[in-house]
């Protein structure tokens, strides 16, 4: 996913069980009953502590445990480390009862068409999950017979939103007197003003989604609804030397080569690129909301920094945040819905937009907070000019490794814009096929 989602350039963490104390706790809910003890709640996720969501899903836990009187084992897991065993792990007796996953067709469609992922359509209707996602929202939580995203049952509940954004550090543009961009042009302007500086204007990683991103923007700019769904939903073939994604391989090829990005990124991870940004050692870096609350926190007094949208572009990568899955071998799949009721609570809702999330229910009149008032400003004129494209390697399984080498190649400029769209086109292509038959 290069939906990060994230923090996902963090090393793999040792997993880590936090048992908290509880009485027992009957399991009688009707939506769906499992054979499990009813008293405990195995839980994935990646999130960190003090992001937005660790921060909101903690004191979820703790009102769970307070109004059932169960107990939660969390686990907190790499983004990366579920990505890759989750097929495996949900095939066996160790699956939670309930986890953090990643949208799309080629994450949540393709577990959910193997039969890995509950159906959670009755338990979503019940608790009204389906009045409060909106339309647009409910796009990565519903999948079809296929695993394509948009209709069909509910396999997950999204209770954030996210989108990929500049971050600027408003004391570099400052210091080297640059103007924040309105503009392509204006953009274009400061990375020139930077480099002819000596300083490398955008952080990066190719080791895993950034670089995928920034090129799916590039297309993006290029693109409208239309592209989106061919791209993402197979409404008509994709032309991988089409204008959209021709321009998007050659304008990011372009930026290498003229220092925007460099090429020692190629190796980063995303973790790497984020500290960067934190300690101050680039003017910009293009990525999601997920980073906004950890921004908040770690760069706290060390500089000023703000956010705008990429610049003349209609058309962003986003969409709801990740989703609450409850995998079949779950156990206690009654614990795992009211879970999931708890993070949709306004309570929950609030303290998730005053750290930095985008909350999806949230009263305005409870965001008090004017950093995260900005960052859902923001995101709320995305959404709302239906600019939420998806991200890349979302339409067909494997293909975020499938981006990551493509990219990679770009950036340390051992293939042509060309040869990288060809080997990104046939992996695609054969996808699409074995989906629609």
């Amino acid at each position: 996913m290069f939906t990060r989602t994230r923090l996902a350039g963090a090393a793999v963490l040792a997993s880590t069980a936090l048992v908290l104390a509880a009485c027992g706790g009957d399991d009688d809910s009707s939506t769906g009953g499992s054979e499990g003890d009813g008293q405990t709640l195995r839980l994935w996720h990646y999130e960190g502590a003090n992001s937005a969501m660790g921060v909101a899903w903690a004191e979820a836990i703790r009102i769970f445990e307070e109004e059932t009187g169960a107990t939660v084992e969390f686990e907190e897991k790499g983004f990366e480390q579920i990505r890759q065993t989750a097929n495996m792990v949900l095939n066996s007796d160790e699956a939670p009862d309930i986890m953090e996953y990643n949208k799309g067709n080629a994450s949540a469609g393709l577990l959910a068409s193997q039969g890995l992922l509950t159906d959670i359509t009755d338990a979503a209707e019940e608790r009204g999950w389906d009045q409060q996602l909106s339309e647009s929202l409910q796009t990565t939580a519903r999948y079809d017979e296929r695993g394509v995203m948009g209709s069909g049952s509910w396999y997950g509940v999204p209770n954030y939103g996210e989108f990929v954004m500049v971050y600027y550090n408003e004391d570099l543009f400052a210091q080297h007197g640059v103007e924040v961009p309105t503009t392509y042009d204006d953009l274009i302007a400061a990375m020139d003003a930077f480099v002819a500086a000596g300083v490398t204007p955008l952080a990066m990683s190719g080791a895993e989604y950034p670089a995928g991103q920034l090129f799916y923007e590039l297309a993006l700019t290029q693109g409208d609804r239309q592209f989106v769904n061919d791209y993402q939903l197979y409404e008509n073939p994709v032309d991988f030397s089409g204008p959209e994604l021709t321009y998007g391989a050659e304008t990011f090829d372009e930026w290498v080569k003229a220092g925007y990005v460099s090429g020692e990124s190629a190796s980063l991870t995303a973790e790497d690129m984020g500290t960067a940004f934190m300690a101050g050692e680039y003017p910009m870096v293009y990525s999601g909301s997920w980073w906004y609350g950890r921004f908040v926190d770690e760069i706290a007094d060390g500089f000023q920094w703000g956010v705008f949208p990429f610049p003349e572009s209609d058309l962003h990568p986003g969409s709801s945040g990740n989703i609450w899955v409850v995998p079949t071998g779950s156990d206690n799949k009654d614990l795992a819905y009211e879970f999931i009721d708890i993070t949709m609570r306004p309570e929950i809702q609030a303290l998730l937009g005053n750290n930095g999330g985008v909350p999806v229910a949230a009263d305005p009149a409870d965001i008090t907070d004017p950093k995260s008032q900005e960052l859902i400003t923001l995101f709320n004129e995305v959404n709302d000019s239906d600019g939420l494209a998806f991200y890349p390697d979302w339409p067909v399984a494997g293909y975020y490794d499938v981006l990551v080498a493509g990219l990679q190649q770009l950036i340390n400029q051992s293939a042509s814009p060309a040869d990288v769209l060809e080997e990104l086109k046939a992996p695609y292509e054969a996808g699409v096929a074995e989906i629609t038959g």
